[in-house]
């Protein structure tokens, strides 16, 4: 079905854009930050390393430094995050950085931005920045001309529910097109995810069998061992619905419940995940268990009585041709056994219940920490009787680069005004109205012990299938139990 929100003219400008001329400076605000020193600025090393970036970088924030302190703090960051050692790339890198300091309130700020940006006609501007600061940064380039023929990036979170992810696209559609406007979701850049993408639609053999009539259930799991590192503060505004469901985990769902793009059109990869997006039923409290860690609330910047989530677990219902009657799940949660991020496609049993008395044949893709897909197969027992065992064939198993090569991915395509790996408006809105149900109205939140899988009751959602297949890695052989 046709995106009413995206108007023929507006589709005609998304194309233009992908052949436009790249940008010709790259603004990144929030320059001081946690995430510029993490991912940008080892990105930003990565670009100039392959010379894919030659253009003025000018960083922006309130720091009371100098271009030589942001400069030191470029280099100190790609000592420690850089995937590759080069230092004529580095020295290349700060000749290219600028630095405007100032106040995002102060409209002087972005008039000593316009000086900095001096000949550049198509700026990247990139919001490193909170969400909550949007709104004035967009307004203040937009009034001193630093938006004319630009393009923006934007962070997630995008919004905090369906209702102020309207209000912030109304706020980014005041100073900038469609199509020059790029939410970025690291998750989309990393290499193991463009993987499951093209290991989806690449192989012949699997579209027989991609369906309802063949596939019993998908699973997809994100489980982290650690906590919140520290950042309790930001997780109370958050909480794992918001944090990675409603983003990172919604778009592997669609990537493997989407019907395959028409490749004569750019638009068409972010067509299909809308309409996925829009067949899945918004969620109900019976399909939502939502946990807490015992211990959270003793990190610093958590209340006393939170009531924040740090585990997950969603049934979907996705409401097409292909997939009716098939569940999806979702869970993802910290302080689990392992830390991996899994996707699990369990087949149904073959009709001979004597060889076979339960189904063992599912396609498994490991995205994190490694690259890995596996099929799990029946195989003759060793002896005299006809009787099986399961088995587990691993196809590939290869490490994948460091998530700042999502960014340098990310950052690059932005650049070139590609936008196939950003979410587009109508997506990250029929998201929002997905979990929006219980975003509002939260189910109750049931405690449970680090290094178990979550709350007990999360195993009642995937009660009809089997349960939660067990992810690789052997390390989770602990039953989940309410605390």
């Amino acid at each position: 079905m046709t995106n009413p929100k995206v108007s023929p003219k507006s589709r005609a400008s998304v194309i233009v854009s992908i052949i436009a001329a790249r940008s010709d400076a790259l603004v990144f605000f929030g320059a001081t930050g946690d995430l510029a020193y993490k991912k940008v600025f080892p990105a930003l090393h990565a670009m100039v390393h392959r010379e894919r970036l030659a253009v003025p970088i000018i960083g922006v924030a309130k720091q009371g430094w100098g271009l030589e302190e942001l400069r030191a703090r470029a280099r100190k960051s790609v000592a420690e995050h850089a995937l590759v050692k080069d230092d004529a790339a580095l020295q290349q890198l700060c000749e290219l950085l600028r630095y405007v300091d100032g106040d995002y309130n102060d409209a002087a700020t972005f008039e000593a931005l316009r000086q900095a940006l001096g000949d550049a006609k198509r700026p990247l501007h990139y919001l490193a920045i909170p969400p909550s600061l949007f709104g004035v940064v967009v307004s203040h380039l937009k009034a001193s001309g630093a938006a004319d023929n630009a393009r923006v990036v934007v962070e997630k979170p995008f919004g905090r529910d369906l209702d102020s992810a309207k209000a912030l696209n109304a706020t980014l559609h005041g100073a900038f097109d469609e199509s020059a406007i790029f939410r970025i979701d690291h998750y989309l850049g990393k290499e193991t995810v463009q993987n499951l993408r093209f290991f989806r639609f690449a192989n012949t053999f699997l579209e027989p069998i991609w369906n309802r009539h063949y596939v019993k259930s998908v699973q997809i799991t994100m489980a982290e061992s650690f906590g919140v590192q520290g950042r309790g503060a930001f997780y109370e505004e958050a909480g794992a619905i918001r944090d990675v469901v409603q983003n990172h985990m919604l778009q592997v769902v669609g990537m493997l419940a989407m019907e395959p793009p028409a490749t004569t059109y750019v638009e068409s990869a972010r067509d299909e995940l809308v309409k996925v997006f829009r067949q899945i039923a918004p969620l109900e409290p019976q399909n939502v268990v939502r946990g807490q860690f015992e211990g959270y609330r003793e990190e610093p910047g958590v209340a006393a009585d939170s009531q924040v989530e740090t585990f997950a677990a969603l049934r979907l219902r996705i409401d097409s041709w292909r997939w009716h009657g098939v569940p999806f799940f979702i869970r993802a949660g910290k302080c689990l056994p392992l830390t991996r991020t899994e996707v699990v496609v369990n087949f149904e049993r073959p009709p001979l219940a004597r060889l076979v008395p339960r189904s063992s044949n599912f396609i498994r893709l490991q995205l994190t920490p490694d690259l890995e897909i596996a099929l799990g197969v029946q195989v003759k027992k060793a002896g005299e009787r006809m009787i099986g065992e399961p088995s587990e064939l691993t196809l590939l198993n290869r490490a994948t680069v460091d998530e700042a090569g999502a960014y340098e991915r990310l950052l690059g395509d932005a650049m070139a005004g590609d936008p196939t790996l950003f979410a587009r408006e109508d997506a990250v809105e029929a998201a929002w109205a997905i979990v929006d149900p219980v975003v509002h109205t939260p189910t109750a939140l049931k405690l449970y012990q680090p290094g178990v899988w979550g709350p007990a009751a999360a195993s009642s959602l995937t009660e009809d299938v089997g349960g939660w297949t067990a992810l690789s890695g052997r390390a989770d052989g602990a039953e989940p139990h309410d605390a």
